[in-house]
């Protein structure tokens, strides 16, 4: 996701890729939440199957899909944000808080509608405090992202820690672990409930989720460090010159190695003690939310940087992935509408029908659907009808 960019003569070609990457990457996860109740985004003995496919496709995905992409969507945010107040007139801030008042606006009625794990009302929230943030270096901005994250863990251990430290001292039935694992695990009572939430009807589902608005502003608050320290990121990485295209190959290189090398021995290890413990419901919930949080980030940045450096250079495949980048907003908004199709019970009904891996194999369905569409629709309209709309009603409100 990033707010309306310049014109088309002053595009970076590598970075409407690599944001065309990230909005076809976090489909991956996206799926789930359509697919499967809540738990089993993260706890494969949950629901949806546990044979040899179910358990690879957890693997990968909690190795390189899950927050991955929606981290590096963040910090693509973070960077086009701070390229449209780069090159903003005398009034940047105005500007800015109209772009994110509507995008908030937007994303509330996304998650009302379709996707209540919706991004946009946390990036919107995230990005008010930009003024704060925007005169930093890019050491400064990475420091601050730095910082943010270890905010970040420290209060999700505060929240989460317990429950473990209960799973490890054997305090079995605490009300610490009985929560965790409605949470996080494979409470059948709790299942059940979502079950036969999931397949309500539409006008349900928009009750149910307009009553909830107050408790869904809770927790994008409590996400706060987490998005901010990526779009921090990102506008680091903007301003030191990587997502400009200004970095040689090797360098891009080189930090794309680095951190892939920090990232996957972590990743992997959180993974096994998974595997090894049978998936405890308190060791599920901070390993997903908490622990794996740096290495996330670390591979994000390992992700970013390879696309910087492969796919400045014009060719049908680049060409294919910056046409979706440049309607990201739309595509991420049409991802709800597909799946929503596949899974509600207005559409196909096939919400906990499937397996993990037929979920993830169903979610190439928008990838397919966006990969084909946006070529065509950026020739012929030059701009996704939603980053219009978004442009438009910010340039009124403003």
């Amino acid at each position: 996701m990033t707010a309306p960019t310049p014109p088309p003569s002053e595009r970076i070609l590598a970075l409407d890729a690599l944001r065309g990457i990230a909005v076809i990457g976090i489909v991956g996860m996206n799926v789930l939440a359509f697919a499967m109740p809540g738990p089993a985004y993260y706890n494969p003995l949950s629901f949806g199957g546990v044979g040899p496919a179910d358990y690879w496709v957890w693997l990968a995905s909690f190795v390189f899909i899950e927050d991955k992409f929606r981290t590096l969507f963040a910090m693509l945010f973070g960077a086009g944000c701070l390229i449209l107040i780069e090159r903003a007139g005398p009034h940047p801030w105005r500007a800015h808080y109209a772009r994110m008042i509507v995008l908030f606006a937007i994303g509330l009625v996304h998650a009302t509608l379709l996707a209540s794990n919706d991004v946009l009302r946390a990036y919107a929230l995230a990005g008010l405090a930009l003024p704060l943030l925007a005169g930093l270096s890019a050491r400064a901005l990475v420091t601050v992202s730095l910082g943010l994250l270890g905010v970040h863990l420290f209060l999700g251990l505060a929240l989460l820690g317990p429950a473990a430290a209960a799973w490890a001292t054997g305090r079995e039935g605490s009300e610490l672990l009985l929560w965790a694992e409605r949470q996080f695990g494979r409470d059948p009572a709790a299942i059940a409930a979502l079950l036969e939430q999931g397949r309500e009807a539409f006008s349900e589902r928009v009750v149910r989720r307009t009553l909830g608005i107050p408790a869904q502003m809770t927790a994008l608050v409590a996400a706060l460090p987490l998005n901010l320290s990526a779009i921090a990121l990102g506008m680091g990485l903007w301003r030191g010159g990587m997502l400009k295209g200004a970095w040689r190959t090797f360098r891009l290189q080189r930090v794309a190695g680095l951190a892939a090398l920090v990232a996957l021995p972590g990743l992997l290890g959180l993974a096994g003690v998974l595997v090894m413990t049978g998936f405890p419901a308190a060791l599920v919930g901070p390993a997903a939310l908490l622990l794996s949080a740096p290495f996330d980030m670390a591979l994000a940045l390992s992700y970013a940087a390879l696309a910087m450096a492969f796919l400045g250079a014009p060719g049908a495949v680049t060409a294919r992935l910056a046409s979706v980048g440049r309607l990201s907003l739309t595509n991420y908004l049409m991802t709800s509408v597909i799946l929503a199709g596949v899974f509600a019970s207005w559409g196909l009904g096939l919400f906990g029908e499937v397996s993990r891996w037929q979920a993830f194999a169903l979610g190439l369905v928008p990838v397919a659907g966006m990969l084909a569409w946006s070529p065509p629709w950026l020739a012929k309209r030059g701009q996704g009808p939603f980053e219009r709309l978004w442009r438009r009603a910010a340039r009124t409100l403003s």
